[in-house]
């Protein structure tokens, strides 16, 4: 016997297992899953399929029994020929009746759908893709901006913010209809809604060569835990360091423009800048062109004001050095650069930060 109250009824009264077992039967729910895959330029991995026009992440509904995650490594190797060990979850999404678009003949109920991290596939991995005939047309890997127009848009917000869960890494994000319950500072700015500039340029130790005109200095500013500060656009999470464009007052000194550039455009205030090395630009329409990174330690941030020379209020965040990468779309010389931050942070005796939710730096804060 249970006591568990059907609709209508007065707590504790009594049902038979039969009448229990019928009860939750007619609440029954569909049972499903998907994997967010990225490759080392964190494009996400989308399928083309024959039966619906827009892009999906792998996965599908669950067979009788089986765990999400179970279901989650079969569809990948169904779909895709690869058996790959899921452990991580990253998000789970109530999709309501009204968030999914569905002919009124599969009187769909809602769906209890988990996302799995199926982490960021090399091209040793991605060249092992082998699509499932007959069921996946091929696959793509698209920058996260790209998502809303090619996928349904509950498919979409979904993946959305399974990847801001996997940059955050608190663990999963509980979601109905792709939104989230409680939203990171991510979801707030609409991270990666806005198509990242693809900066592919090699890394190089060390100033730039003498006659090479320096486009623009940017600085990775350390706070005491290890964290840097990043600016986000609040309109759509489009990220970057703080420094700029080099002017006349500057006397082509990159510190000097770091320097400038910090206060203008976050209230942030450093320590004498060390130069860490420059990335060589060649596409630049003016001729090639130096982009310099520097690193300070942050003294104090006062509070938010507008950049004089744009008029926008950034978002000022503390983020891992890890995921101020992923936030951009840098290619190759990303890890190079990376190792010289992590150099710099050990020289100034920080502490390296372990990975967890990107925090806004409020006025409160600065105070």
């Amino acid at each position: 016997m249970s006591t568990t109250s059907a609709p209508g009824e007065r707590p504790g009264v009594a049902m038979t297992d039969e009448a229990y077992g019928a009860l939750r039967a007619s609440h029954a729910l569909w049972a499903g899953t998907s994997v967010l895959i990225t490759d080392q330029h964190g494009r996400i991995l989308v399928q083309r399929v024959g039966y619906r026009p827009t892009r999906l992440l792998p996965g599908g509904a669950l067979d009788p029994g089986e765990s999400p995650a179970q279901g989650a490594a079969r569809e990948l190797e169904e779909e895709l020929g690869l058996a790959v060990p899921l452990t991580r979850g990253l998000a789970v999404d109530w999709v309501s009746p009204a968030g999914r678009r569905t002919s009124p003949e599969a009187r769909f109920p809602g769906e209890l759908l988990h996302v799995f991290d199926g982490g960021v596939w090399d091209e040793d991995r991605i060249a092992s893709i082998r699509p499932a005939p007959g069921e996946i047309e091929g696959v793509d890997f698209v920058e996260p901006a790209e998502l809303p127009a090619l996928m349904s848009p509950d498919d979409a917000r979904r993946a959305l913010s399974a990847l801001r869960a996997r940059v955050n890494g608190a663990g999963p994000a509980i979601l109905e209809d792709g939104r989230p319950l409680a939203p990171t500072l991510l979801d707030r700015v609409n991270a990666f809604t806005r198509r990242r500039a693809v900066q592919h340029w090699p890394w190089q130790d060390g100033p730039a060569p003498a006659g090479l005109p320096v486009r623009q200095s940017w600085g990775w500013l350390f706070a005491p835990d290890g964290r840097v500060l990043v600016l986000l656009d609040p309109a759509n999470g489009a990220a970057c360091l703080p420094g700029g464009t080099p002017e006349p007052e500057d006397d082509q000194d990159p510190a000097a423009t770091l320097i400038r550039e910090a206060v203008e455009e976050a209230s942030a205030h450093i320590s004498a800048p060390v130069l860490l090395g420059h990335l060589p630009d060649q596409e630049h329409s003016a001729g090639p062109r130096s982009r310099v990174r520097m690193a300070a330690a942050l003294t104090y941030v006062g509070p938010s004001r507008p950049d004089p020379a744009t008029g926008q209020t950034y978002v000022r965040a503390l983020a891992t050095p890890e995921q101020v990468v992923e936030l951009f779309n840098w290619g190759p010389g990303a890890a190079d650069q990376l190792n010289a931050v992590h150099r710099e942070r050990a020289r100034l005796a920080l502490p390296h930060a372990p990975r967890q939710p990107i925090t806004p730096v409020t006025d409160e804060d600065s105070a």
